[in-house]
């Protein structure tokens, strides 16, 4: 009878391990004690030996996948028995995608004909190479309206901007398949435009979905199942049953900590349970734990009632930007060996070198040029002599050093955080740079930035000393692995040559580094040509 190998459960907190190497092919024989593969969870490698003899029926899964623990990744039996219990009622023996991991068999229904119509969707566009979703935030027209060509139907939002979607087509809006506010997936119809009567089913989501899902190359159908639920008809469990929720220690400590009700989360990991990344996933959707009513403290006897309620407040949704900087913090600082220096240097030079430019501006032929822009100059020059900061450090085990000073510029905006990115920025002079990076910052203000200027920075640079900060910790851009934090003005005193006191502007600078990319002896030198360089600025720099 053919037996399922499982992926061993290596410890009460390991939920998936990665499969590294098989050791034998579909056909081969295996003894009982062969190692069949080889895997590793996020502590220790092991080889996984067979405790059964026979022929290797089927591999479930490709070398290199995140397979959940307690589901099969291989079947050992004898030749021409069924193993369809395993692969989902698929007779192929190999299969990227493992039968463990799809839901209780059940006889397939037959296709239904494509059905013909005149009807046009109208797709979420893909506003980037990294966007993946957008919201809708608002229709302009409603279903049964009649649209023009170049007439807006709706608006939606990335992380990044704002846009409006203008029809291509002239008809009247016969459905819509998402409401304002909704997370849409890019690419997918989001309404359907034609003549009364026109058939709009084939459009829907879920009609949309199969045909997603047959475009999917094997590799992504393989790592989509190995991170979906291993379940089979034998062993599914709902996420809570009698009361009880069936969730990993992890995840019930990141609920705690994340303030999630783990009775709102969908649960996808094995037999039903819930993980780590359920939790997320609720916790960017808002499920959060409901607030039970806590009574408020006695109150000593008062001559007077207040005429206000002081327990009176307001509540409002976060946006889907805050949304996504609050995921994206939240990820760098809990997947980064974060750590901060800081060091001040003498502001005389570039304080001279502003107010000759106030003064000669005009006669010159100058830009404004701030204390951010000199800021700029000075790391676009010094960075590449400092490769560790000047890259992105990518899947955890890969260093992308970058030639270019790829410099992101954190820019407040109305609606958050936006880091803009001024390519090649050693090769611009400070005239150039100043330029270039106000009409980068205007235009992130008004929400007109291209995606593709918000992607691909090799280090950046964020200047809050408008606000009087002395000192703080920036937080890093991943993958980027560093980020300079731009301080406010300080007076402070020095002996001068014949032994005085003499004050001075000094202003601090703040590196936060990735530990992982690089340790403090090369982090500190670049703090510290950073410091001579500025403390040594020219006036020729204007010009060269």
């Amino acid at each position: 009878m053919a037996k399922p190998v499982l992926m061993p459960k290596q410890g009460i907190t390991v939920e998936q391990c990665v499969l590294t190497k098989w050791h034998k092919k579909a056909g081969e024989r295996v003894s009982v004690g062969e190692v069949l593969f080889s895997y590793e969870t996020d502590k220790s490698a092991f080889d996984q030996e067979s405790e059964a003899e026979g022929e290797v029926l089927a591999l479930l899964f490709d070398e290199g996948a995140e397979v959940p623990v307690l589901v099969p990744v291989c079947v050992v039996g004898e030749k021409g028995e069924d193993i369809s219990e395993f692969t989902g009622g698929k007779a192929a023996a190999p299969s990227n995608a493992p039968a463990a991991a799809e839901t209780p068999v059940q006889t397939a229904a037959p296709a239904k004909a494509p059905v013909a119509t005149d009807a046009k969707p109208v797709l979420m566009p893909k506003q980037g190479i990294t966007v993946e979703q957008c919201v809708l935030t608002k229709w302009h027209k409603q279903v049964g309206e009649h649209v023009s060509v170049g007439e807006v139907l709706f608006s939606y939002e990335t992380d990044k901007a704002a846009f409006d979607q203008e029809s291509e087509v002239e008809g009247e809006i016969l459905a819509q398949f998402y409401k304002d506010g909704d997370e849409v997936p890019v690419l997918v119809p989001v309404c359907a435009v034609g003549k009364k009567g026109d058939d709009v089913s084939p459009f829907a989501p879920n009609a949309a979905a199969p045909a997603k899902a047959a475009a999917e190359t094997p590799a992504a159908a393989a790592s989509a199942v190995a991170s979906a639920p291993a379940q089979t008809a034998a062993t599914v469990q709902p996420a809570a049953e009698n009361g009880k929720i069936f969730a990993s220690p992890r995840a019930k400590h990141l609920a705690e900590k994340l303030g999630v009700n783990l009775a709102a989360c969908e649960a996808t990991g094995p037999k039903g349970r819930i993980v780590e990344t359920d939790v997320r996933a609720a916790s960017v959707k808002g499920a959060k734990t409901p607030v039970e009513n806590v009574s408020a403290p006695a109150a000593a006897p008062a001559t007077a009632a207040p005429s206000a309620d002081v327990r009176a407040y307001t509540e409002e949704k976060m946006s889907n930007m805050r949304k996504v900087i609050a995921k994206n913090m939240m990820n760098s600082l809990s997947s980064m060996a974060q750590l901060t220096h800081n060091i001040s240097f003498d502001c005389t030079n570039i304080i001279a070198l502003r107010a000759f430019v106030k003064a000669n501006a005009e006669k010159l032929g100058l830009p404004n040029i701030t204390f951010n822009d000199i800021i700029l100059y000075a790391v676009s020059r010094v960075i590449l002599n400092h490769k560790a900061l000047n890259a992105n450090l990518v899947n955890g085990d890969t260093m992308r050093y970058f030639s270019s000073a790829n410099l992101g510029i954190a820019v407040d905006t109305p609606k958050g955080l936006l880091v803009p990115v001024l390519f090649g920025a050693e090769r611009m002079s400070l005239p150039e740079i100043a330029v270039n990076a106000k009409k980068l910052a205007k235009e992130a203000q008004a929400g007109t930035l291209k995606p593709d200027l918000m992607t691909g920075g090799s280090f950046t640079v964020s200047n809050i000393g408008v606000y009087g900060i002395e000192s703080f910790t920036p937080v890093i851009n991943p993958p980027q692995t560093g980020i300079l934090g731009v301080c406010a003005l300080e007076t402070k005193i020095k002996l001068g040559a014949n032994g005085d006191i003499v004050p001075y502007q000094a202003m601090t600078l703040s590196l936060t580094y990735d530990h992982r990319a690089l340790d403090g002896s090369p982090a500190s030198k670049f703090l510290k040509e950073l410091k001579e360089y500025l403390e040594n600025f020219s006036y020729n720099v204007i010009f060269n």
